[in-house]
């Protein structure tokens, strides 16, 4: 089932009401059942939601969306997979000493929770787009393909020409449907970027799907890690400008039903990206750990040694932690409203 009818919005529908209450209105404007009970599923499974008792409830768990139908989103309904995207980095070719891709703009339908479709816009076919990897001071050309019903454009965020910089009445500006442009541009600075379209009306085209993550290795590279992406995301599925469904890389609950497996005392990188839009800030916090917190990854020193982070649209940053004990430990929004509706997931560390 898709969306788009009815405009009763979680604000409405969570402000100023218990919990319970909240997930019986969520049954009847949201249309699915994994969200309902994916929560309480993983809790089961844990049998202690690394090491938080929701209602200290127990095995019981009586958490607000306790309910419903177990389910999952099969990756091959969307073509894309979010355990996978956790660690592919799309480093390009290089031709001539410079590093290309080809970016296509797309409409697409995914499935953001069990049951629930989403008429997305996508990068190469998937959200978030592909997370394009280079290294400080390299020449980068990037050929963007507008294959929508719509205007796009790819602004990268980093240090260009105006000529380069994707925006309306500048440059290539607006890349009509059908047409297509080239992005040139050296890699710098390094760090943590994203790129998203910058058409107008601003906040539906990023909000649609079309953003991805954009890294830029430090010529000295930093210390052998097992990366992992991941882009903080949302969906306003009525149309009414506030988002009913949270996620990591798009699929709400992902990591509670396949949680990320981590080895124990690696060192752990996180790109993070917020791409939220609708929602002023976002969060990450880790259960039973700290991690060193690099904003922007534009400093090879960290900024914090924290568990949680807060970033505001478009902010990013990268984490850095070791797991020192083996078991599963939940990460989530540390704001309730996000990861009650699909914002929550774990880590799984094995020797």
């Amino acid at each position: 089932m898709k969306f788009g009818q009815g405009k009763l919005s979680r604000r409405r529908l969570l402000g100023g009401v218990a919990g319970v209450s909240a997930a019986l209105g969520l049954h009847e404007v949201v249309p699915h059942q994994g969200l309902h009970h994916a929560v309480g599923t993983a809790f089961a499974q844990d049998g202690h939601g690394g090491g938080h008792d929701v209602h200290g409830g127990g095995a019981a768990m009586q958490h607000p969306l306790h309910a419903g139908t177990v389910g999952m989103v099969d990756p091959r309904t969307n073509g894309f997979d979010p355990q996978a995207m956790l660690r592919d980095f799309d480093e390009g070719t290089v031709v001539n000493g410079v590093r290309e891709w080809e970016l296509v703009a797309e409409e697409k339908t995914i499935e953001v929770a069990p049951g629930v479709k989403y008429d997305a816009w996508a990068y190469n076919g998937r959200v978030p787009g592909p997370t394009l990897r280079a290294r400080e001071g390299e020449r980068l050309r990037i050929r963007f393909v507008n294959g929508a019903q719509h205007p796009h454009t790819i602004h990268f965020h980093g240090i260009h020409t105006s000529r380069m910089d994707g925006i309306p009445g500048i440059g290539a500006g607006d890349i009509a449907p059908g047409e297509s442009t080239t992005y040139e541009f050296h890699a710098t600075p390094f760090g943590l970027h994203l790129y998203h379209c910058h058409s107008m009306p601003l906040a539906e085209h990023i909000a649609k799907g079309l953003y991805g993550a954009f890294i830029i290795d430090p010529k000295r590279g930093r210390p052998e890690a097992d990366e992992l992406v991941m882009v903080m995301n949302g969906f306003d599925t009525n149309f009414d400008r506030a988002n009913e469904v949270y996620a990591v890389n798009t699929v709400a609950f992902e990591y509670l039903h396949r949680p990320v497996v981590v080895r124990r005392d690696q060192l752990v990188r996180i790109y993070l990206v917020n791409a939220l839009e609708f929602d002023l800030l976002n969060s990450f916090h880790i259960h039973a750990n700290f991690f060193d917190y690099y904003p922007t990854g534009t400093r090879l020193e960290p900024r914090d040694f924290t568990d949680t982070v807060i970033q505001g649209q478009g902010e990013r940053g990268i984490l850095e932690l070791r797991f020192p004990y083996t078991g599963k430990y939940m990460f989530h929004a540390h704001v309730s409203e996000f990861a009650e509706l699909g914002w929550m997931g774990f880590f799984e560390v094995t020797d």
